[in-house]
């Protein structure tokens, strides 16, 4: 009789070891099987500066918390080789719909014929982004040349 009310027991806990673990178990979040979407080309008559030779934009909403760093680490680029523009949602809710930005942030580093030569879409760091920046104007001195 022992036996069998301790063979009882340990099933018992078993199953409820098995129920709790599988309660436990979530599956995993839905994934996007894509990258969002970048542009590949801009027509710079729709940013300000558009005959600076380098484009900076970062496509914003109002409601996305991460944007507004993105937007003060890509401030600093600006310069008069290279123009940084906000675009947020919310203003130019046309400009994200043309360039079928998706995924905000998004950061776009265009050259003066609005070709888009890298971006980030998400946070990013100051230093990747001046590095970015280097990074795309050396290779243009480099094909140039």
């Amino acid at each position: 009789m022992e036996r069998a009310l301790l063979v009882v027991a340990l099933v018992a806990v078993a199953v409820l070891a098995a129920f709790v673990l599988r309660r436990r178990a979530t599956p995993d979040a839905p994934t996007r099987g894509t990258a969002w979407t970048v542009p590949a080309q801009l027509d710079r008559r729709d940013f300000a500066s558009p005959e600076s030779p380098w484009l900076v934009v970062v496509f914003t909403s109002a409601t996305c918390d991460t944007c507004r760093g993105v937007v003060d680490k890509a401030g600093p680029l600006a310069s008069a080789a290279v123009a940084v523009q906000e675009v947020e949602l919310q203003h130019e809710p046309g400009l994200h719909e043309r360039y079928g930005i998706d995924a905000v942030p998004t950061l776009v580093l265009a050259d003066g014929d609005g070709v888009v030569r890298a971006s980030h879409v998400g946070p990013v760091s100051a230093s990747e982004l001046w590095s970015t920046l280097a990074a795309v104007r050396d290779a243009d001195e480099g094909t140039a040349g």
